[in-house]
């Protein structure tokens, strides 16, 4: 008997998933905000900006001047990001078992595919980050201790109030042995709110230096080393993303059942300054 299919369901299960295991994607590390109507690999979304306002002196009985004329600065965020997946259970094997084959099966495409998102986006803010707003380098990585580490987020986030990033909604995303660092830090472990210390208890991660922390093992490295922490505000990237298509069929030369599907996304940093990278290694 071949599995009923229907693909609009399928589909909107599936990103479910990818928006709930999602770390760099998630609502308060990018923004969602020109993610539009996404119709396939290649689309892109505009993004458009304008130029400061000049404020000049008023003087009693005297003209102002001419309105200024603003600019536009207009960007382009590319959906340019193509992953698909494609699997096949064979009608014995299906039989055979009382677990939901597909059902499983289906979870697990959605955590590869957020998996491949996840490093993508990290990468994409890692490499956006001006240069001013960098502690340590690919050459020289900072090592940091039980000691310090609490150090360096504060380091980080006077990075942000120079380049007047918004204070609240604030976040860090961190390496597990960067956290590990943190929770030998009383700075960190007494940190006096309620949503803290839970986060603690749990073993999750908490909020520290004015930042919501975040433990990925995505954090962009180079072979376990020299690891891109990167910190900042939703307003800084962009994130959009979308299951084109999603179905079932049956192979010509099998006895079973196949479901392929097909995401499409991409990323822009479109608001380098509100972001702060420390590169780190492990001591």
């Amino acid at each position: 008997m071949a599995i009923e299919f229907i693909p609009t369901i399928w589909a909107a299960r599936l990103l479910a998933a990818l928006e709930t295991t999602l770390i760099y994607a998630q609502a308060n590390v990018c923004n969602r905000d020109y993610e539009g109507e996404i119709r396939g690999a290649g689309n892109t979304v505009k993004i458009g900006s304008i130029g400061d306002v000049s404020v000049g002196d008023y003087v009693k009985d005297t003209d102002i001047a001419e309105p200024e004329t603003l600019s536009d600065e207009a960007q382009t965020l590319e959906i340019d990001q193509q992953k698909y997946f494609n699997f096949y259970i064979d009608s014995i094997d299906r039989a055979q078992t009382n677990a939901n084959i597909l059902d499983t099966a289906m979870k697990r495409s959605a955590w590869s595919l957020r998996n491949e998102a996840d490093g993508y986006i990290a990468g994409t803010m890692a490499s956006g980050v001006v240069s001013d707003n960098k502690i340590g380098s690919l050459a020289t990585p900072i090592i940091p201790t039980k000691d310090d580490a609490y150090e360096y987020l504060v380091d980080l986030g006077v990075m942000l109030d120079e380049s007047n990033t918004p204070i609240e909604g604030r976040f860090v995303v961190v390496p597990a042995w960067f956290h590990g660092l943190l929770l030998k830090d009383d700075r960190f472990i007494k940190a006096g709110t309620v949503r803290s210390d839970k986060a603690i208890a749990n073993g999750m991660v908490g909020e520290a230096a004015g930042f919501v922390i975040l433990k990925s093992n995505n954090v962009p490295n180079t072979a376990g080393t020299k690891y891109r922490i990167v910190a900042g505000h939703s307003v800084a990237t962009s994130y959009a993303e979308q299951i084109v298509d999603v179905h079932s069929y049956k192979p010509e030369k099998r006895f079973g059942d196949a479901v392929k599907g097909l995401h499409v996304y991409g990323a822009k940093v479109v608001r380098p300054q509100s972001l702060a990278m420390m590169i780190a290694s492990k001591s």
